[in-house]
């Protein structure tokens, strides 16, 4: 309960006879201490000052108080830390740790902060690709593009194999990501009345060609869901040697294909109790959508009804589709049919079925993962403003918040417990250290929690992102 001789003193239940008491005076205190480490990982990929020379400034710099650099960096850094909301600027443009992430600890005017509040930030967010009277803040769209690409590029000494292609829906719109492993190469926000591939092909021709500009003899190999199975992607990738590996949504010609292979999966079944699997390699083509015939894998497997299946069983369900294999069909027989298909350029005398569907094709859904680290750790989902412009760069700075602490993770986390961490763990597990800020005319020192639990994580984190720097 709170005290009555002091407003702004809280009091709770005394302790072996002395009172508890909280208030809001410790001064210069931060929650936020180990973003440190994010500022030593944008040291050494120079990801904030980059992604700022992609702005043009045109207001009188001899009145401007904060710097795109800053503005920019200032969003990134908060959204890394979980703070979506402009609005939460108010507050932190107050934090030492804000300031000092942006190498700036006091303001020219004494009506201002270190860093940006949210009225300055919100000018940021709705920049133009054109500059205006009203919006002097202007960017170019191209080059934010190409900056995903470059950061990846800049990892690898030598090409990584793989790449990956994806989708994720959201209520207003249709997002279109691109990933090779962790690393996130496409952030384009899309509207939603549209297919699912649109803006695919010029998309991936583009980030190709980037690849190839570094990496001429790379071997591509693109993935996706169904939603990208259109012929216009599959033509282009043949006809630029990218090899793809996409799912294909099933029918009911394809399913006639694998009878014979789920019959045997649906015996084996019945015998083991197990689900069962068998493969089918085959050429198909479309009536009407395909150019040409492509090799399609069918897995035909064959599972026992879930429990959730069964307690389910007594309502109305829709009749079995009859699939007559000889004499027997399908439809009677116990359990149900879980058939799959993908289509692929993949040459069958180096990729057998099994191998192709299981360790190729079922690895995209680890992909998706990132796909949810931005949109729900880093809040890449949050598209609130009118328009679409606002929007996409709003997606941008978020995606480049993940683009941050992937190479926080893949730097100085790679050999501590947080190797394999999602952007939110490492986010409370890292970054959210309590200390007290002491700012001299020599130094600024951060005197963090002494009873922090990851400290040896710190430790090893701090010293390979100052071996990185050098």
């Amino acid at each position: 309960m709170q005290t009555e001789c002091i407003p702004d003193m809280f009091g709770f239940e005394a302790v072996e006879g002395r009172q508890v008491v909280a208030a809001f005076d410790g001064g210069a205190i931060t929650s936020n201490a180990g973003a440190l480490l994010l500022g030593a990982t944008d040291r050494v990929i120079r990801m904030v000052d980059r992604l700022a020379s992609c702005f043009v400034d045109r207001r009188s710099q001899a009145q401007v108080e904060h710097s795109v650099a800053t503005l920019v960096g200032q969003r990134i850094f908060a959204i890394a830390l979980g703070y979506e909301d402009l609005n939460d600027h108010e507050t932190l443009r107050h934090d030492a740790l804000m300031a000092v992430l942006a190498g700036k600890l006091e303001a020219r005017r004494a009506d201002c902060a270190a860093v940006a509040g949210k009225s300055t930030l919100n000018r940021l967010e709705l920049s133009k690709p054109e500059p205006s009277r009203y919006h002097k803040i202007s960017y170019d769209a191209e080059a934010v593009d190409r900056l995903f690409v470059d950061l990846f590029l800049e990892t690898h000494r030598t090409a990584e194999g793989r790449f990956f292609h994806g989708y994720y829906k959201s209520y207003c719109y249709l997002p279109l990501y691109i990933f090779c492993g962790r690393h996130l190469l496409c952030a384009k926000l899309r509207r939603s009345d549209i297919d699912a591939s649109a803006g695919s092909v010029e998309e991936v021709a583009r980030i190709v060609a980037q690849i190839r500009g570094r990496w001429p003899k790379v071997r591509i190999l693109l993935r996706a869901d169904s939603g990208f199975t259109r012929d216009d992607l599959m033509t282009w990738c043949e006809l630029n040697d990218v090899d793809y590996l996409f799912g294909l949504a099933k029918n009911d010609r394809l399913i006639a294909e694998i009878a014979a292979e789920l019959a045997e999966a649906a015996e084996e079944n019945r015998q083991s109790g197990k689900p069962a699997r068998r493969f089918r390699d085959f050429q198909y083509r479309t009536r009407k959508s395909w150019s040409r015939q492509r090799r399609v894998v069918g897995k035909a497997e064959w599972m026992i009804p879930s429990v959730a299946e069964s307690e389910s069983a007594t309502k109305p369900r829709r009749k079995k589709k009859s699939i007559k294999v000889g004499d027997i069909d399908l439809a009677t027989l116990e359990g149900r049919a879980n058939p799959r298909f993908v289509v692929t350029s993949l040459q069958a005398d180096q990729h057998q079925a099994r191998a192709l569907y299981e360790k190729l094709y079922c690895a995209r859904g680890e992909m998706e993962n990132r796909i949810k680290e931005c949109q729900l750790d880093l809040f890449a989902d949050r598209t609130s403003t009118h328009t679409m412009r606002a929007n996409q760069l709003r997606l941008w700075l978020s995606s480049m918040a993940y683009v941050l602490i992937s190479a926080l993770r893949r730097i100085a986390l790679a050999t501590t417990r947080f190797a394999d961490a999602t952007c939110g763990t490492i986010r409370l597990k890292l970054f959210k250290i309590g200390a007290h800020v002491r700012i001299s005319v020599r130094r600024i020192k951060f005197s963090m929690a002494s009873a922090f639990p990851y400290t040896d994580v710190f430790r090893t984190a701090w010293a390979a992102l100052d071996s990185a720097a050098l």
